[in-house]
């Protein structure tokens, strides 16, 4: 870290990299030294986040998006101390459900029979706002983010027990920032409303005209919204 200027590890969701966070690395530069954690490694939850606590720096400011979410919450659990503030984007801190985890199955098992190609038609429709189903560039760019990353990163991370993070979320009274699209139907922003509450200082930032993967669909809003938490 420079004197002065805080580190801000960014954790991505399931199948995502650095990519899903292009524009907040280029726009939070001149505020943090920010690092993306690889969460592609590692067969549990647990695992992936002692893998980024072992590379991040001693003490840090936290954003997780959506799987990154609960990648961040078990960071919580294993060295609370060294984060100095957390942002959740796009997430849930809620455990599988017994359908959601039905569905899961369904969907690595689908993966295993037939080849991987990323995320498809439907699934790019059900990640983004309707707004954005006609920006090519957009969907080329998470379509190719997801195929890079492939099968076996895919089913390692679906396969990745979600535990209920009310505790630790209760626990963190340090700057918190909450934040949602405003039609993210993975993620709603009920869910959302939920975290905030549990937190004790947190911020809530609906993003308007935005889907689940609000760091690239609304990239200015969301760097907005971090670049405030941080100054906070």
């Amino acid at each position: 870290m420079s004197q002065g200027r805080p580190d801000l590890v960014l954790l991505p969701g399931l199948l995502n990299d650095a990519e899903l966070w292009r524009a907040q690395l280029d726009g939070l530069a001149d505020l943090a030294d920010c690092h993306v954690g690889d969460l592609t490694q590692g067969d549990s939850l647990h695992a992936v986040a002692q893998q980024v606590l072992d590379r991040a720096p001693p003490t840090f400011a936290l954003a997780g998006f959506s799987l990154g979410g609960y990648v961040a919450q078990d960071i919580l659990r294993i060295a609370p101390q060294r984060v100095q503030r957390l942002a959740l984007l796009d997430t849930s801190y809620q455990p599988d459900t017994p359908a959601r985890a039905q569905q899961r199955r369904a969907q690595e098992a689908a993966v295993r029979k037939g080849a991987f190609h990323g995320f498809g038609d439907a699934l790019m429709r059900a990640y983004t706002d309707a707004s954005h189903h006609d920006d090519a560039v957009l969907m080329t760019r998470i379509r190719s983010m997801t195929q890079r990353l492939g099968a076996e990163v895919f089913l390692r991370q679906s396969a990745f027990e979600r535990e209920d993070g009310s505790d630790v979320l209760r626990a963190f009274d340090a700057p918190a920032l909450v934040l949602v699209g405003e039609h993210d139907g993975i993620t709603p922003p009920a869910l959302h409303e939920q975290m905030a509450a549990l937190l004790p200082d947190a911020v809530l930032v609906q993003v308007p005209h935005c889907g689940h993967l609000s760091p690239m669909e609304q990239p200015a809003a969301v760097s907005a919204a971090l670049r405030e938490w941080l100054l906070r």
